[in-house]
């Protein structure tokens, strides 16, 4: 696949098929997404793969405890604020997403139904959970992990297997903690579940949005 076709056919999948992925399939999307740019080569990315079993109970326990209204204690803290335009385009993909569930803004019940599932990741067959070492400069740090994962994505995309970047997964870092070998000089940055997308899915086939160029982009000469 051409990488500007790749870029732009690559979309957050929220539902995927049971089928699992081969272990040695994501071994290769990692080692080749080894290859991203970081900072000074210092590739600071430590990462995890959680599939079978174990991947289960961690679905059941962390959408478990979404659903109790557990207080959220990410490792490294999620945006609180955002300026008007990214807010606007924040509800707008939301609205999107319930849309195509046929779940209206009404519809509480429907709503924290869903996001349960996101926080039992859309039931993927694999999770792919980002570490980094405690002593690192947190914002530069992300920086690489940004370019890491989204290097996976893309590779993941021209294999035909689905991705979604869900802060859903560091949530509740206790729970993971509990259920995995998290050593404990590193931190959760981010989880990304994988698997082979249900393609006939409304809420994987919704239109997707982008800012029009004028609102990001100047040139200077």
């Amino acid at each position: 696949m051409q990488t500007n076709v790749c870029i732009q056919s690559r979309r957050t999948v929220r539902k995927f098929l049971p089928t699992p992925v081969p272990r040695e399939v994501i071994e290769e999307l990692i080692a080749d997404a080894s290859w991203a740019p970081s900072w000074g080569n210092t590739q600071p990315w430590e990462l995890i793969v959680v599939a079978g079993a174990a991947l289960d109970k961690f679905k059941d326990e962390n959408r478990r405890a979404m659903m109790a209204g557990a207080t959220s204690t990410p490792d490294i803290p999620m945006p609180q604020k955002w300026p008007d335009a990214n807010k606007t385009r924040y509800r707008d993909v939301g609205k999107s997403v319930l849309s195509s569930l046929s779940i209206p803004r009404e519809d509480i019940e429907g709503r924290t139904n869903y996001y349960g599932d996101m926080f039992f990741m859309f039931d993927a067959p694999a999770l792919l959970l980002i570490l980094l070492d405690k002593n690192l400069l947190v914002e530069y740090a992300m920086l690489d992990v940004g370019l890491f994962l989204q290097t996976f994505m893309l590779l993941a995309c021209d294999r035909g297997l689905g991705t979604a970047a869900l802060a859903a997964s560091v949530t509740f870092p206790d729970v993971v903690r509990k259920l995995l070998p998290i050593p404990e000089n590193k931190r959760l940055a981010i989880g990304a579940a994988i698997g082979w997308p249900d393609e006939n899915a409304p809420v994987n086939n919704f239109q997707r949005e982008r800012a029009p160029m004028e609102e990001l982009f100047t040139w200077i000469e």
